[in-house]
């Protein structure tokens, strides 16, 4: 067994030719769209939190309630951009990158918390509706689903490959679709009079919530857990270590997530033969990020026929 070349793949080609999450300019920007969002949505917390209690409108209560939940989390989400980009130090070795995953995970559990909330307020307006002003509950929320809808579309350049922006641009959506539904139901009940309407356009804001809360859930818990990610097939990757040439075994293969963008790959291929040397672990590297988007791949070289047998060979030891 190589010890002493099988080295972790060169890092220069990760960091100067595919910019894997530490494009600056990219993180700025989306910096900026954090502290305007925060911003904005704080102020209309509490701009909504005063008409709610002006106007005798629980809805816009418990929106307010919901939105200040969204506000911590855009905050923790931000802080989380912010930390990721701290350099590797002796005690964190890969830096705070995986600070990006407990924020996914926080802004998933504060969504169903808000979930629940709107559920217990919905219920309680079935059992005993009350007259509400709704000029006030319309207007109020129609600024709230601009200010939401305005923030989710500054979060929403990279939130398909970055679990942390997800669950800030999840989190916006559901705010305005929440405003939305509280604006609609202010319109259902002037002309109506019907005020259970606001209940149960709650009840169905919520439960179009939760479908992607939870698929943000699992990602995170399963992220967080060290799991595979979900865009990677662990099969696929082994089929294709185990395929090349110089390749006669693969074991003690491990994928995780560093961060909400970035994948961590380690393995052990058993090669007939010399060491195939740096070069082939370099190109090995590139054909990791580009099939699979794996970033960060350590891989030891194993002679096959050697009298020292590796112990994490068995695929039960970890």
């Amino acid at each position: 067994m190589f010890t002493g070349q099988n080295n972790t793949m060169s890092e220069h080609h990760h960091h100067h030719s595919c910019g894997h999450g530490h494009d600056h300019s990219h993180v700025d920007a989306t910096s900026r769209a954090f502290a305007i969002g925060v911003a904005l949505n704080l102020g209309f917390v509490i701009v909504e939190a005063g008409f709610g209690f002006y106007s005798n409108s629980l809805s816009l209560l418990a929106d307010a309630g919901h939105n200040f939940s969204d506000v911590i989390g855009l905050v923790a989400a931000w802080v989380a951009l912010l930390l990721a980009r701290r350099l590797p130090s002796p005690r964190f070795t890969y830096g705070l990158r995986g600070s990006t995953i407990l924020a996914a995970l926080a802004n998933a559990m504060l969504l169903l918390v808000a979930i629940g909330v709107i559920v217990w307020e919905a219920l309680h307006r079935l059992s005993q509706p009350s007259p509400v002003n709704e000029d006030i509950i319309i207007w109020v929320a129609l600024i709230g689903f601009v200010i939401n809808l305005g923030t989710a579309l500054m979060l929403m350049k990279g939130h398909e490959h970055d679990l942390n922006l997800k669950g800030a641009f999840l989190h916006m959506v559901a705010d305005a679709a929440v405003s939305l539904g509280v604006a609609a139901a202010g319109f259902g009940m002037k002309w109506t009079g019907w005020l259970w309407l606001d209940p149960v356009i709650s009840l169905i804001v919520a439960a179009v919530i939760f479908i992607g809360t939870w698929d943000l859930l699992k990602q995170s818990l399963r992220l967080s857990l060290h799991g595979v990610p979900h865009n990677i097939d662990a099969a696929e990757v082994r089929a294709f270590l185990a395929g090349l040439p110089e390749v006669a075994e693969v074991h003690d293969l491990h994928i995780w997530g560093m961060s909400t963008t970035e994948t961590a790959l380690t393995a052990h291929l058993v090669v007939a033969g010399a060491h195939p040397g740096n070069a082939f672990l370099a190109q090995l590297a590139e054909e990791l990020e580009h099939r699979f988007r794996i970033h960060h791949a350590t891989i030891q070289i194993e002679l096959e026929g050697g009298s020292n047998l590796c112990r994490l060979a068995p695929e039960h030891v970890v």
